[in-house]
């Protein structure tokens, strides 16, 4: 509906005579002569008002009174007032700016200028709504966008796991691990990473890198493909070759990952490809494949670093028993299997019941 209509809120009849005169010819007029009057016409007309001019002192409802009641049903910021008064003082205008009118006009009036306050504040007014309603429709847009690019994010990411969860079993499979392994190591990660990013908030850790450090720890031993059954499947202890040929499966990892593995997420690409390469570094730089120590290695690879450590001595392979779990949390804690940081240890305190619920819900068949 179109707002073509000026509702004057004025006690003496000879002043709202002025005011109609003014601008009954190019708009409709409704005039009240109190407060409560005008009230029940705004009520009923509310969608056609362009501006409401509004008398400070009137009978039955003053100015300030009409303003209280507005303010209540939030209608002040939907319709520009305009209030009328007679006397001239800063604490009373500051009062009439704070319930949000426009403008004000003093009496006696000066016709050009009652004329252009009026036009002013409905321009005002028009152009407040325009930007309000441009900026409504640019965030309904964005938000269209921004669940459209969620929704291909998802989709993206479903696609990287399945990715990761076909090519995690064949390396179980062809390592004659069990279905198991690649659950534990991946819900260790997240449960280790939730205790780091809890007390060590400088890592820069959340709840979405954790998923991707999670999906992309599966891909960790990858490079167990490129080595020979004889030596993955090998009972006894290996020789010093054998051993230098299966420390390479953390640079044939990287370069499966860099080279045939096609991960569509950047961020969890880039934690595949570091978690397979740097998973057997250790803080005190006595790991491979590249002599790392400290904080050199990321911490996605520390924590993978961990995790695979506790899984393998929790678990049965072809060359050894498993281990009782408390007995491999005392290792761990004391520093076999290489040094891990006084932080990693600290965090691994926290979540060693964490780790026995998930090592006895994913254990392995017999």
């Amino acid at each position: 509906m179109k707002r073509d209509t000026i509702l004057i809120f004025e006690d003496n009849a000879i002043e709202r005579g002025i005011l109609a005169e003014l601008f009954q010819s190019e708009y409709k007029i409704l005039e009240a002569a109190n407060g409560k009057e005008g009230i029940v016409m705004l009520s009923k007309n509310f969608a056609s008002i362009a501006v409401v001019l509004l008398d400070n002192i009137m009978p039955v409802m003053g100015g300030f009174e009409v303003l209280d009641w507005l303010k209540g049903k939030k209608i002040l910021d939907k319709i520009p007032f305009i209030m009328i008064t007679g006397e001239s003082s800063s604490q009373m205008e500051k009062k009439g700016y704070e319930y949000g009118i426009a403008s004000y006009l003093k009496k006696p009036y000066q016709p050009e200028v009652v004329k252009q306050v009026v036009s002013n504040a409905i321009g005002w007014f028009q152009y407040k709504m325009d930007l309000e309603s441009m900026v409504r429709k640019q965030n309904q847009s964005i938000q269209k966008q921004n669940d459209i690019l969620k929704k291909q994010a998802e989709e993206l990411s479903q696609v990287n796991e399945v990715i990761i969860d076909s090519l995690s079993n064949i390396v179980e499979f062809r390592n004659l691990e069990s279905k198991q392994h690649i659950k534990r190591i991946r819900e260790y990660s997240l449960c280790l990473g939730n205790s780091i990013m809890k007390l060590y908030p400088e890592y820069g850790l959340t709840r979405e890198k954790l998923k991707r450090i999670g999906w992309a720890s599966a891909l960790h031993d990858i490079g167990k493909i490129a080595i020979p059954d004889s030596i993955i499947l090998k009972p006894g202890k290996l020789t010093k070759d054998e051993f230098e040929l299966i420390k390479s499966h953390t640079t044939k990892g990287a370069e499966i990952i860099q080279e045939r593995v096609c991960l569509i997420d950047k961020e969890m690409y880039d934690y595949a490809y570091d978690i397979a390469r740097h998973h057997h570094e250790k803080y005190d730089g006595r790991g491979y494949p590249d002599g790392l120590k400290a904080d050199e290695i990321s911490i996605a690879a520390q924590i993978v670093s961990l995790v695979d450590v506790y899984d393998a001595l929790t678990s049965k392979r072809v060359y050894k028993s498993a281990y009782d779990k408390n007995k491999v949390y005392q290792m761990i804690v004391n520093g076999h299997g290489g040094a891990f940081s006084p932080k990693l240890l600290k965090a691994f305190t926290e979540v060693k019941e964490g780790f026995e619920n998930i090592l006895a819900l994913y254990h392995d068949e017999d």
